[in-house]
């Protein structure tokens, strides 16, 4: 069985007697946290506690991936736990029955790292503008990790909704959702960890920097998209303008929960150039790809559905991010 460690992005293989039916079938296990910076070495295990199962598209059969939480020797949730911070959020807004679809963008680059797949050993490839959804040799590159990801996340259980081509070379973009409460997170993490075991089967390299080349190319996020049910319902419009005036006071909060170093990450690119907004300033509007919330046209037009926050970086933590939202939307800080 594979055991997915979520803040390392790593994995263990366990075997089990039999089949399990339910996370409450699985063990408890461990690993040494002195490995991957969570522990000290004269006290290393950290523990492993099963909270969700998906079909294991690598092995398939009776094989499982397992999604576990990190808790330290006193059974407290390791500080690189943010997924039991979000339960505890997600219960208590669970009567909003919150829906999330998450875009993870991301940069396949040469095994070796050097550069973006595809771009010339020395320089750089043709401006921006020809790659976003395209198809020919000439404008895509890697397109066979990106289908045999699909497929892998479509066996393995995980709800992922597209992809396409991004607008810098060699980027690309998957949706997954809509899932409700804890399950985003769950489905993302997963979804990644499928990703970059699909990318080894090729030889290729994944990033989630949200800036992996400077200058004027376009970053990478991880645009979410949210709605209560009130949001869904007719009026939701007035629900979503409610949410979007909180968000607008907590701008300095989300920000420090949309990448993993407080927004030092996305400061690189959330600049309000290449559609995004400036990390100073909150902004919203309908269409517009260069605020910080997006409504998109068609839920105007319909006077409910969702909203899309563009600012979290593709490297961002799901937990944090979700949770961070619901905080705001049901005034929990």
């Amino acid at each position: 069985k594979q055991w997915y460690q979520r803040r390392v992005r790593g994995g263990k293989t366990k075997t089990l007697d039999c089949p399990p039916t339910s996370v409450e079938d699985l063990p408890i296990w461990n690993f040494d946290g002195s490995s991957t910076d969570q522990s000290k070495g004269a006290n290393s295990d950290v523990y492993l506690k099963p909270v969700a199962i998906f079909r294991d598209p690598f092995r398939r059969g009776d094989n499982i991936l397992v999604m576990c939480e990190c808790y330290t020797w006193q059974n407290e949730p390791h500080e690189t736990n943010k997924r039991s911070e979000c339960v505890r959020v997600m219960e208590k807004c669970a009567e909003e029955h919150p829906w999330f679809g998450i875009e993870q963008e991301y940069t396949l680059y040469e095994g070796d790292g050097s550069r973006p797949l595809g771009w010339p050993k020395n320089g750089f490839p043709a401006p921006q503008g020809q790659y976003y959804c395209a198809v020919g040799t000439q404008n895509v590159f890697g397109r066979k990790v990106v289908e045999a990801h699909y497929r892998a996340c479509m066996y393995a259980g995980i709800k992922i909704a597209g992809s396409n081509a991004e607008v810098m070379p060699s980027q690309w973009e998957y949706q997954v959702g809509p899932c409700e409460g804890i399950d985003m997170g769950d489905h993302l993490w997963v979804s990644r960890w499928i990703l970059m075991r699909v990318a080894e089967e090729f030889g290729i390299s994944v990033s989630l920097d949200p800036k992996p080349v400077p200058g004027e190319w376009n970053g990478a996020g991880c645009h979410t998209n949210i709605s209560t049910l009130k949001m869904r319902e007719e009026g939701g419009m007035e629900h979503i303008m409610a949410a979007i005036e909180k968000m607008s006071g907590k701008q300095r909060e989300h920000i420090a929960e949309y990448d993993p170093n407080q927004g030092r990450d996305n400061s690189r690119r959330l600049t309000g150039r290449h559609e995004t907004a400036s990390i100073e300033t909150f902004s919203h509007g309908v269409a517009n790809r260069g605020a910080s919330i997006r409504i998109p046209r068609q839920c105007a037009h319909d006077g409910k559905g969702y909203f899309e926050d563009r600012r979290p970086a593709s490297n961002c933590d799901p937990y944090s991010v979700t949770s961070r939202i619901m905080k705001t939307i049901c005034a929990l800080d």
